[in-house]
């Protein structure tokens, strides 16, 4: 310690600026320099007294510091030795430092760094500080000796100069030299002038460095540990195999299960899962070769390892590219096209997100699957189907246990491995045919698949270890919603496929389906032509279908046709017409949906939904002299005959209104068809239909047949929402029908009804059957009109359109 008893002068020194290191009085340090200023510092003392201010800079990156970015106090130090380094240009410098000194400011920078400084002495301790700083020094004799124990490469007779040293500032200033502390800590030691100060921050800084040690030490152990007895197993392994070899034992199990083991290695499995295996690997080594025990072990074995644990493909979105492939792929489908298009962009933004299944829903044929494949397409996924139709038992999804004979993982996991990719996009197909029975419920094991709370961590019952299905892209495809379990639809984002229209159907026969069945039937342009007209005449008269898949059956029909007249009949060239269609395929199956050739009484166009789109459905109502008996034919449900006796109720309440016999229940017989009787039909849409034609019977007033409608009816009159419409309107439009009347709840539906519908078809909105009657009924010439009683009906409403 440098102690001074007056008070000390300025003096000016040159000034090396150091990086990542500190120097204390008393001690010897060797460092090397490579800048040029202090190079020439170096060189100037040496040729004077050797002093010079050793102080650290502040930030090491710093490569011409100014006094902002040292610290204030340093070390004045003589320059013992300098020796050119074999690098370059660098000097290797041995300094030893003399006493503390504060930097007062910087008098020059060039060439080198010079300073004014001030010798900044040390204090000592306090009689009140005396035994505080005895005890301080205890435990930092006491930490140290615990550091050393922690870090056996630390020199022995370091540890002694420490621990026989009473000198406070000496121990304080030697430990922190010599152990591997941040430059911030060690300047602060350095700062400090009190003993009792620096011992105490020494005694921290040595806690914190043992805590880590003694971190560091539990964690090498446990490695060592490891690598131990994974040395030691491999060293087994190997003296059995030899043994066996030199047995001359054919089959070996060690082999095998030694394969096993390097396989399940190479694969960095979770924890759980490497144990699993590891286990079932050593079951299978000290089983004999030819035992059923170990045929089960190795299908276990062989299954868990060729799952793609680790592989996976990257998701390559583009949108313009997605929009251009689902254009080529599908024709119309626009709002389906904007939908998916936007599940791309999300992905594209948050490609970490999770929980996102997409259901598509929609009347069979109308392109569902083919979407699907698009979208895994246009990702750049790996695609793999799974078809849930008529699954009934729920270790389909889940698979079986292995102990049984047989077993076998369940349909994800086999899809899995198919796609060999741990991210694939999944399709399950017809979700809403699943069924359930004693074996337990599909759609209930299919929560926990599709539930990303759930799903990173599927248990197969076969491989028994949990495997991560977050990564999946879910989509599945459904018929109809209402047989699909609410929890199971609550985690689906539901997106809806339209039916076709004539000219859609049109369209995507000629771009797409004609293509393809003349390559799969051999055919060329120069050897076949199917003429529009004929194309037309399949959609109108030999298909009835939303989708297009018959339209693709009667097209390949038309194919074979001209193929056999090609081979057999020598033909160079078939040429098929609308007018022609009759001679290949017999006459026309369907006639079109056309309303009556002229207003009729108690005939009415009805709109029905069914599973493969809409259709209309006229409704016939014969009213004959009688004792009040009702008739209800044409395979109806439940649901449609409450929906006639509502309808019968209204009119009786307003019977005197409408001109029609307060007694025709008791005095009439009323027989309700609707034809195709061998067709089910349900369902409350059909109440205004019901209603006006009963009112038409009744009265002797024709309905105008280019009206249909569709709505349910209440006993006092009121018409209540109804559910498809786009398909309802879809099958008007087929047939025809100019003026469409739906219930007034159902005006926001418009929006999703086709464009070109929308032009062809006036919408006129009723929120009461007056206004139904008032629409649908034509006005007689002669006798009561029914328009005359309609007192209380509204003005007949404007058309109305969404936009």
């Amino acid at each position: 310690m440098h102690e001074i008893n007056n008070r000390p002068e300025p003096i000016v020194l040159p000034l090396l600026a150091m990086r990542g290191l500190v120097l204390f009085p008393k001690m010897v340090l060797h460092f090397e320099v490579g800048r040029e200023k202090s190079i020439k510092a170096l060189q100037d003392v040496m040729e004077k007294d050797r002093r010079i201010f050793l102080v650290t800079q502040k930030d090491v990156r710093v490569e011409d510091p100014d006094e902002r970015a040292l610290f204030h106090v340093g070390v004045v130090a003589e320059v013992k030795q300098i020796v050119k380094s074999g690098s370059g240009n660098n000097l290797r410098v041995l300094v030893e430092g003399l006493y503390r000194a504060k930097l007062r400011h910087l008098v020059d920078t060039e060439p080198y760094y010079t300073a004014e400084t001030l010798e900044f002495p040390l204090r000592e301790a306090r009689p009140s500080e005396l035994n505080t700083c005895d005890a301080l020094m205890r435990t930092v004799k006491d930490l140290f000796e615990e550091y050393c124990s922690l870090s056996p490469k630390m020199p022995k007779d370091m540890v002694i100069n420490a621990l026989i040293s009473e000198d406070p500032h000496y121990v304080a200033e030697y430990i922190a030299a010599n152990i591997p502390l941040r430059i911030e800590e060690k300047q602060e030691i350095l700062i400090a002038t009190s003993p009792v100060k620096r011992l105490e921050l020494l005694a921290s800084y040595l806690e914190s460095e043992n805590d880590i040690l003694s971190l560091e030490k539990d964690i090498y152990d446990r490695v060592k540990e490891s690598i131990d007895k994974n040395q030691r197993e491999y060293y087994l392994r190997e003296q059995m195999r030899v043994i066996q070899e030199e047995l001359g034992e054919s089959d070996n199990p060690v082999d095998e299960a030694q394969q096993y083991f390097e396989k399940i290695d190479q694969l960095a499995l979770p924890d759980e899962a490497r144990e699993k295996l590891y286990k079932e690997a050593d079951r299978l080594m000290k089983l004999p070769s030819n035992s059923h025990e170990g045929g089960v072990i190795r299908g276990y074995l062989d299954t868990c390892l060729e799952l793609p644990w680790n592989k996976s493909t990257k998701d390559k979105i583009d949108l313009q590219k997605a929009e251009k492939l689902l254009d080529k792929e599908h024709y119309g489908l626009q709002r389906v096209k904007e939908r998916i298009l936007e599940v791309l962009a999300t992905r594209a933004l948050a490609p970490d997100i999770k929980g996102q299944i997409i259901c598509l829903v929609g009347p069979p044929g109308v392109g569902k699957t083919s979407i699907a494949r698009s979208i895994a397409k246009a990702m750049g996924r790996k695609y793999v189907r799974i078809s849930l139709g008529g699954v009934r038992d729920e270790s389909d999804i889940r698979g079986h246990r292995k102990t049984y004979i047989g077993a076998m993982p369940g349909r994800i996991i086999n899809a899995i491995k198919l796609a060999g990719s741990n991210n694939p996009l999944m399709l399950l197909d017809e979700v809403d045919k699943m069924g359930n029975d004693f074996r337990g419920d599909p759609s209930s094991a299919m929560l926990e698949v599709l539930d990303s709370e759930q799903n990173f961590a599927f248990r197969d019952h076969y491989i028994e270890i949990p495997f991560d299905l977050s990564e999946v892209f879910f989509i599945a495809t459904a018929n109809d919603l209402s047989t699909i379990p609410a929890p199971l639809l609550d985690r689906m984002d539901v997106i809806e496929l339209p039916s076709y229209t004539r000219e859609e159907k049109f369209q995507i026969a000629k771009r797409h389906l004609l293509a393809k069945q003349m390559k799969k039937h051999g055919l060329t342009a120069k050897t076949f032509r199917l003429a529009d007209d004929a194309i037309y005449g399949l959609i109108d008269f030999y298909t009835r279908e939303s989708g297009v898949r018959k339209l693709e059956r009667e097209i390949g029909a038309l194919c074979r046709k001209a193929d056999r007249e090609i081979v057999g009949k020598g033909a160079s060239r078939v040429v098929i017409t609308g007018a022609s269609l009759y001679d290949y395929l017999g006459p026309k199956r369907f006639r079109p949906d056309e309303p009556a050739e002229r207003d009729e009484i108690g005939l009415v166009n009805g709109l029905a939904w069914t599973s493969v789109g809409g259709e209309m459905l006229q409704v016939e109502v014969a009213v004959m002299e009688g004792s009040g008996k009702v008739e209800l034919t044409g395979s109806l449900g439940d649901v449609m005959k409450e929906s006639a006796k509502a309808a019968i109720s209204y009119i009786r309440s307003r019977a005197q209104e409408y001109g029609i016999d307060p007694n025709f229940y008791k005095n009439k017989d009323i027989h309700i068809h609707l034809p195709e009787g061998a067709v089910p039909k349900d369902g409350p849409s059909a109440g205004v239909t019901l209603t006006t034609a009963l009112v038409s019977a009744l009265t002797g007033t024709p309905v105008r047949r280019d009206v249909a409608m569709t709505g349910e009816i209440t006993l006092r009159g009121r018409v209540l929402a109804i559910g498809g419409l786009r398909e309802k309107t879809m099958a008007a439009y087929r047939a025809g029908i100019k003026t469409v009347l739906i219930p007034k709840e159902n005006l926001p539906d418009l929006y999703e009804v086709d464009p070109v519908v929308k032009e062809a078809i006036r919408f006129i909105p009723a929120d009461h059957v007056e206004t139904v009657l008032q629409t649908a009924l034509c006005p007689r010439e002669e006798g009561k009109e029914i328009h005359a009683v309609l007192k209380k009906a509204p003005a007949k409403p404007e058309a109305v359109l969404a936009q």
